[in-house]
């Protein structure tokens, strides 16, 4: 039962307990989109996952019951929208509404990975906008605050007429790196001119200079790699992106780097792993030392690629939110 408050269980001062944005406890739910991570998060705040029943009618619909009350309460649901997309972004849909129908105080949802994110615009014509019309579902149901972390369009912020705090996984990775002495004759790498900021940010705080690859699209869903922008010869390639799906773009970006005669101990890093296709041969380029993902999308160990959590991340942001301080400071 998640019946304790945040206030309560990490001994917050009487002053931040005055700054609560309502009177209720903290409850926290989860879909089955990755389950872990939210009881992971729940252990970080020293409270229990709210109990809920989200299941399967036979024919495929989603079914929702909270089993606690929750009025008044200041409620955070926590699901990525990861494939499959449709069935998870459902799941949040509908609990939700169960959420408001009984009565929350304030209904936030914690998207770790924000799917629909790559369709932010219309690249031809006769396409929509689909990241604005999740946007518009999820605000219809009654959700007031979104917590995410690394958006691939920070522009689908300005989709959303409420409050979307946009965590960022850059400060994860420059400790993971310093950590195992990786950064070394380094230089970070943005695979294309969309990751440039991401990248200038972890080359700064790294203290390493910044390459970018620049890239064209071919098609679809093929791309390739022109040329690169930047001084990598002899230096080790740490790429970072928000997003891996097939790894297309990370092979022709890795096989560029050691073209310009970069070292061939290539790290990669991405915020979500989406890893579908070719995803598993395309990492396995023997040029890639190591591959970095964190936990936003459920990740079995078993495939060898080194997982940093967001747990403690998402943790402290729902504590700040919860009393009113600043998310921004944990950027």
């Amino acid at each position: 039962m998640g019946g304790a408050s945040v206030t309560e269980r990490l001994g917050s001062t009487p002053q931040e307990e005055m700054q609560h944005s309502n009177g209720g406890h903290v409850k926290l739910f989860s879909g089955n989109a990755n389950r872990p991570l939210a009881e992971a998060v729940a252990r970080a705040l020293g409270i229990q996952l709210g109990q809920a029943t989200v299941e399967r009618f036979p024919d495929g619909e989603v079914r929702v019951r909270l089993l606690e009350s929750i009025r008044g309460d200041d409620v955070y649901l926590i699901q990525p929208t990861a494939p499959p997309v449709n069935d998870n972004l459902m799941e949040l849909l509908v609990l939700a509404d169960a959420v408001r129908r009984s009565s929350a105080g304030r209904i936030n949802a914690v998207i770790p990975y924000f799917g629909y994110a790559r369709q932010d615009k219309q690249t031809q014509g006769r396409e929509p906008i689909t990241a604005r019309l999740v946007a518009g579902l999820l605000e219809h149901v009654g959700i007031h605050r979104i917590i995410t972390v690394d958006l691939h369009a920070p522009q689908i912020q300005g989709f959303f007429y409420q409050p979307v705090d946009e965590l960022s996984a850059v400060r994860l990775f420059a400790e993971y790196l310093e950590e195992r002495n990786l950064t070394e004759n380094a230089v970070v790498v943005s695979p294309d001119s969309g990751r440039a900021e991401q990248a200038r940010r972890l080359s700064e705080r790294l203290g390493l200079p910044l390459a970018i690859l620049a890239k064209r699209r071919t098609g679809p869903r093929e791309t390739q790699v022109s040329y690169v922008i930047g001084d990598v010869a002899g230096k080790r390639p740490l790429i970072i992106d928000d997003i891996i799906s097939t790894g297309g773009t990370i092979r022709r970006g890795v096989e560029a780097l050691v073209a310009a005669g970069a070292a061939p101990e290539v790290v990669v890093m991405a915020s979500h792993a989406v890893l579908v296709g070719n995803a598993r041969e395309n990492l396995a380029h023997p040029a890639i030392l190591e591959v970095i993902f964190t936990d936003t999308i459920a990740l079995s160990p078993a495939l060898g690629y080194t997982i940093l959590p967001t747990a403690p991340l998402l943790a402290q942001a729902i504590r700040r939110v919860h009393t009113n301080q600043s998310v921004s400071v944990l950027i």
